[in-house]
């Protein structure tokens, strides 16, 4: 087939295609709208509304060349209801809406790392920037900008970081069904994923944002257009997540196999469902929060202009019931890859299962009644400090509770420290100092000293880089032979490992003493000549941790497109179903539906959990 036959239909190249129109008809269509309400026109002849409906119209003409208008325009026509699109055939699926969850997770694996490294590269402009103490590189709007967009992207993508590649992948095979309960709805996730981080990144084009990833009023109102790109960006990530959480939640109550009950769940399930939690309850307070601070911006709405009657401390409010939950949409997944693999290389099984599952609902439920020991300095009631200082200590007993149920299956484990294994130990150490650092940052009275240093973003990174990144990279090691058919090379990847854990440390506690001695605050261009010597390590540190990240990229490819080496089904002796199936695995995952007759961690005890798995003689019980 030519490559001009394989260009047309509904694939990557015609939704860029419409995208780049849509975002042309929707800029025209609010181009010549005047009024006293849009008397603020710029100079370069445009105005705020062109631009939002602009990216509006690009989005919806993305969906449309990707094909996720047929179906229901086929059902309004009268066509039967069919169940899956593109499942079968080649690489070209990978480009196109796809209803197979297996391909709309690799679509996010690849596609999330894509913009984790550019939200790296944003990284090392930071620390090129900060290797002197006056201003050198960039002007201080732009400096602004890049901060801005390193935490907004990776607060962003990274909220998907573990749902979308291996939730997606792994949820339907480890309760046994074929498909998500909407997969349809699950590749929209991705592509509105996609779309997001395209539009924050087009920021650069209308002058950037200077509000960091939090987009605090009254800075956003009063920046230039570059902020309506924040503002789309996340609450296109708003809607992914709660339709992601949506899904997953629909398809973990309503298709797990006969025989799998809640107790015989495997831990990360429990951990995918208590975020999926988090994410439809929070996200919609995000897209609600943006929508109000666009419509300020563009159609002279008042919620946070402070001079007209609206509030900027409503903003904060309304953002950290959102944000603080999010911290966790970023951290219990890791909790549950962890205690998902600790039982495989540790040959023991889940200590205190029962404790770990109480531990994340629990921090699931107290997540939400924390979110004022982020305005403890922004005209927070004194009288309401005590209450929001005891539930976020409070939030330290379930986290502290998976925390030792990891520790309890390493004791007197068989412990194999294979590459998934390493990163999982690592994830103990990080997560650790992260939340003993917290600490400062959660009682008032050391808050003073603390608060919007470089000792809370040294705080921040140890608990979610430590945490998230740290698991990203273990579930990379340990899933991705199964969803490729290949193995990745350990000598490699264990160099990886010890490169990126000296380095990443190596970067960001050096922080936590110019954040509390030096009071370094975050944001700031320039800093005191006596914190040069503290900053010029902590870049050149960042640089090295950035080059452990292109090692792992060499590993990745070089493994997977150079080397293919067959992985075996089974690779690290785990019971857990998905590694009873072959590699990569089947279309429909399974030839009959499985029955479970046990929980996945019985090592030690023989047999395997789970019988009838794909490929099975029809006669095998």
């Amino acid at each position: 087939m030519s490559v001009a036959r394989r260009l047309v239909g509904f694939n990557l190249f015609t939704a860029c295609v419409l995208g780049v129109g849509g975002w042309y008809a929707g800029w025209f269509s609010a181009h010549a709208v005047v009024g006293p309400s849009l008397d603020y026109f710029a100079d370069v002849d445009f105005n705020e509304l062109s631009l939002v409906l602009g990216y509006i119209g690009g989005v919806l003409g993305f969906l449309i060349g990707l094909g996720f208008f047929n179906y229901p325009l086929a059902r309004l026509r009268g066509y039967p209801p069919s169940l899956r699109e593109k499942e079968q055939g080649g690489i070209g699926r990978y480009f196109s809406l796809c209803t197979d969850h297996k391909v709309v997770g690799i679509q996010y694996l690849v596609g999330i790392g894509l913009f984790f490294f550019i939200g790296g590269l944003n990284a090392m402009l930071i620390r090129t920037e900060l290797l002197r103490p006056d201003h050198q590189v960039w002007p201080a709007g732009t400096y602004l900008t890049i901060v801005g967009i390193h935490g907004t992207m990776m607060m962003g993508m990274m909220t998907s970081g573990i749902l979308g590649p291996f939730a997606n992948y792994l949820i339907p095979i480890l309760i046994g069904a074929r498909r998500m309960a909407f997969p349809r709805i699950e590749a929209l996730t991705f592509w509105l994923l996609m779309a997001a981080g395209v539009i924050l990144e087009t920021t650069i084009f209308f002058g950037g944002f200077p509000t960091g990833w939090t987009g605090y009023q009254p800075l956003g109102t009063e920046a230039n257009p570059g902020i309506d790109c924040y503002y789309l960006f996340f609450a296109l990530v708003g809607i992914s997540m709660t339709l992601l959480g949506l899904n997953m939640i629909a398809t973990i109550v309503t298709m797990r196999a006969p025989g799998l009950t809640w107790s015989r769940l495997p831990i990360f399930v429990w951990g995918v469902l208590s975020t999926a939690a988090l994410m439809v309850l929070a996200a919609p307070v995000l897209i609600a929060t943006l929508s109000m601070a666009l419509m300020d911006r563009v159609v002279q709405t008042n919620f946070f202009v402070a001079a007209q009657g609206g509030s900027a401390y409503l903003y904060e409010n309304l953002f950290w019931v959102f944000g603080h939950p999010e911290v966790y949409v970023l951290a219990l997944p890791g909790f549950a890859i962890v205690l998902e693999i600790l039982p495989v290389f540790a040959r023991k099984p889940l200590w205190g299962y029962r404790l770990a599952v109480g531990g994340l609902l629990g921090v699931t439920l107290l997540s939400f009644f924390v979110w004022q020991h982020h305005l403890f300095f922004s005209g927070i009631n004194a009288d309401l400090r005590p209450f929001f200082m005891l539930s976020t200590e409070l939030i330290s007993i379930p986290t502290g509770l998976t925390f030792l149920c990891g520790m309890m299956t390493l004791w007197r484990g068989q412990i194999r420290y294979s590459v998934p294994m390493l990163f999982c130990l690592a994830w103990f150490f990080n997560f650790l100092i992260g939340g003993l650092s917290g600490v400062f940052l959660s009682d008032t009275p050391s808050d003073t000293t603390t608060h919007g240093s470089f000792f809370s973003m040294a705080h921040f990174h140890y608990t979610i880089m430590g945490g998230l990144v740290f698991t990203f990279f273990a579930g990379i090691y340990y899933w991705v032979p199964k969803m490729t058919g290949f193995q990745l090379n350990e000598r490699l990847g264990k160099i990886h490992f010890w490169t990126m854990f000296v380095f990443f440390n190596l970067t960001f506690f050096p922080l936590f003493i110019a954040g509390f001695q030096g009071g370094m605050p975050r944001r700031v261009v320039t800093y005191p000549h006596g914190l040069q010597f503290l900053n010029d390590w902590v870049s050149v540190s960042a640089f090295l941790l950035g080059g452990s990240m292109l090692l792992f990229l060499y590993n990745f490819v070089k493994s997977l497109v150079f080397d293919r080496i067959p992985s075996p089904a089974d690779p690290w002796g785990s019971k857990s179903i998905e590694w009873q199936l072959p590699s990569p695995v089947p279309v429909q995952n399974f030839d009959r539906i499985p029955v479970f007759s046990s929980d996945p961690y019985g090592y030690g005890e023989g047999g395997r959990p789970v019988v009838v798995p794909a490929g099975a003689p029809a006669g095998m019980n």
